[in-house]
């Protein structure tokens, strides 16, 4: 009777579990169905990829095209994605899925138009969506159990995802890419510098000799032969006992020219406000000689405002191009305009995504500049005296690059470098003599470096150099391909060369790579993506680092050996040096300086 009784009590028991599971089974089924509880684990994964793929830029020495790519869009794709995942796969009701998600995108959308100007374009799929609707689905995950206060949360983590970034504007990038923020009520350097504009020093002109201006010490783009190289000096490199001694300094407005020099003469460009400026300095003191203005503004959210090319002085006068396609003769004594053409109608077209930058180049009849039209607009000429059309020729559609003279076998020409190749042609008339193709459709900015019949081209995003060497026989030109390495990637770093090495930047990282094989020598300098000049006598690198440092190095294969530093700027320097006699002048897109460097 016992036995019965407690089986019956076992099967009462068990009965009585089934019941219970078969309860909570029910109660976690309706849940599911209710969008009590979300599937959240995908949305977590995705989030997880998200944060890891937006890492590339920055965890990576040097990613390549692909990397890069995937490391700025890749966010915004894994966000649709993230989208999908709420839509489709996390178990909430339709009507919760269309009500959170319809609440966040009035959130995003008024954001997106409340953004600064600084921050819209390029700035809101590369990084307002992303975090948007990384907030979004931070959102969902905390409150994945908690539907109660499911949209409460996620309405105010996407109000912090986007609305923050109504917050902010951006100063632009910098050479790994990182956006540099400013608050959006704060001045940034364009603003403080128009503030500061009327306290800048002018100075009456002198009188000088239009002749001087033929036996210009730095003539145009990284001296007159556009290798950044000097002859007859050499530094000191005890810097400790003999320091560099501060000349002067002056505010400048946003530019990434740099200086061409005529005796007590330098020349640059700046932007100031929706005008653009063509700029005589006095080089001892800094002050303005004279300037001149014109209506035009180029923006761009990597690099910010302001003219991207360097005057060229010639005996007719100076010669500079601006960002927006504005290309002036002006007097070089008095800065009186000659003549105007707007590239933006001589080549049939709007500026390239980097402005356009070429410095221009100067013959005996013409001035020359990439443009990047259509057909045969790709480079133009005009007769430097007149301003009239003379030739165009194809070309790339872009370039940060600049024509400039070379000799091949004896025979003189125009070579340019763009997205489709390097060309060699006639300066004369524009004809072809030459050209190797090697098409990179992201941005082509360093010079080609000639080293007697051989060219050494460099590339940009971890496309890396190649080295080519040209020659004639019987009328024939043949080119040959000495190698292609990704052991100097220069991206827009120029790069010098002394006794059959290149020195130069790596993907922001100072290298020695050896001209006869490709192969790298030494990967060691971080000093950022600056610039470097080449004192030839001693072999001396003169290095402006992208923090404004200058620092000498010796040019050796061995070694990175730095010889001496000092801090020169404040501020992201991009622009190139240039070194007179004992005299150094540097500049960024805030401030100029000149430095007296003490000589061996």
């Amino acid at each position: 009777m016992s036995e019965s009784n407690e089986s019956s009590d076992q099967s009462a028991i068990a009965e009585s579990n089934s019941e219970v599971a078969s309860t909570d089974s029910s109660h976690e089924t309706t849940a599911h169905s209710t969008g009590e509880v979300l599937r959240w684990w995908p949305g977590a994964l995705l989030l997880i990829l998200m944060v890891m793929v937006r890492s590339i830029s920055v965890v990576l020495e040097s990613p390549s095209l692909p990397l890069m790519i995937m490391s700025f869009m890749g966010p915004a794709v894994i966000g649709l994605m993230l989208l999908m995942w709420w839509l489709f796969a996390s178990r909430a009701t339709w009507q919760e899925k269309f009500t959170i998600l319809g609440v966040a995108s009035v959130i995003g959308v008024a954001s997106c138009f409340a953004l600064d100007t600084t921050l819209q374009g390029m700035g809101i799929p590369l990084m307002v969506l992303p975090t948007g609707v990384a907030a979004f689905t931070l959102g969902l995950l905390l409150t994945a159990s908690r539907r109660s206060i499911r949209l409460p949360v996620t309405a105010v983590l996407t109000l912090v995802g986007f609305g923050g970034w109504t917050l902010l504007q951006n100063e632009g990038y910098d050479g790994k890419f990182k956006p540099e923020f400013l608050w959006r009520w704060s001045e940034n350097s364009e603003d403080d510098f128009l503030a500061k504009m009327s306290e800048r020093e002018s100075l009456e002109a002198q009188p000088v000799s239009i002749e001087s201006f033929a036996e210009a010490e730095w003539p145009g783009f990284r001296g007159s032969d556009r290798m950044s190289s000097v002859r007859g000096l050499t530094l000191s490199e005890d810097w400790d006992g003999t320091p560099p001694k501060e000349i002067w300094r002056t505010p400048v407005g946003p530019a990434w020219s740099s200086f061409s020099v005529a005796g007590n003469r330098l020349f640059t460009q700046e932007q100031r406000g929706d005008l653009e400026a063509v700029v005589c300095l006095d080089a001892e003191t800094g002050a303005i000689i004279w300037e001149y203005e014109t209506p035009s503004r180029f923006w761009e959210a990597i690099a910010g405002a302001g003219p991207r090319a360097t005057p060229t002085i010639d005996v007719a006068g100076v010669f500079a191009l601006g960002g927006d396609g504005i290309l002036v003769h002006l007097d070089a004594v008095t800065g009186e305009e000659k003549w105007k053409r707007d590239l933006k109608v001589e080549a049939k077209r709007e500026p390239p995504t980097w402005g356009f930058a070429a410095s221009p180049m100067v013959t005996e009849s013409l001035v020359i500049v990439h443009a990047g039209g259509k057909d045969d607009k790709g480079i133009l000429a005009f007769n430097k005296e007149t301003g009239e059309p003379v030739w165009s020729a194809p070309s790339g559609n872009h370039s940060y690059s600049s024509a400039q003279s070379a000799a091949f076998a004896g025979v003189k020409g125009l070579l340019m470098l763009s997205n489709d190749g390097l060309q060699f042609r006639n300066a004369e008339d524009g004809s072809e003599i030459w050209t190797h193709p090697w098409k990179k459709e992201d941005y082509r900015v360093v010079q080609p470096y000639v080293i007697g019949d051989s060219v050494v081209i460099g590339g940009s995003l971890g496309s890396g150099s190649r080295k080519i060497t040209v020659s004639m026989n019987d009328s024939t030109w043949s080119i040959n391909e000495d190698w292609t390495t990704s052991d100097l990637k220069p991206d827009y770093n120029d790069f010098v060369v002394f006794e059959g090495h290149a020195y130069g930047f790596d993907s922001g990282i100072f290298c020695c790579v050896d001209l006869e094989t490709g192969d790298r020598a030494w990967k060691r300098g971080r000093y950022g993506n600056g610039q470097v000049l080449l004192l030839e006598d001693k072999g001396q690198l003169l290095i402006v680092s992208e923090k404004g440092d200058i620092v000498l190095v010796r040019a050796t294969p061995d070694k990175l050996v730095e010889l001496a530093k000092f801090k020169a700027l404040e501020g992201k320097t991009w622009n190139h040096p240039v070194l007179i006699g004992d005299r150094l002048y540097v500049r960024n897109a805030r401030e100029a300086a000149c430095f007296e460097m003490p000589l061996q």
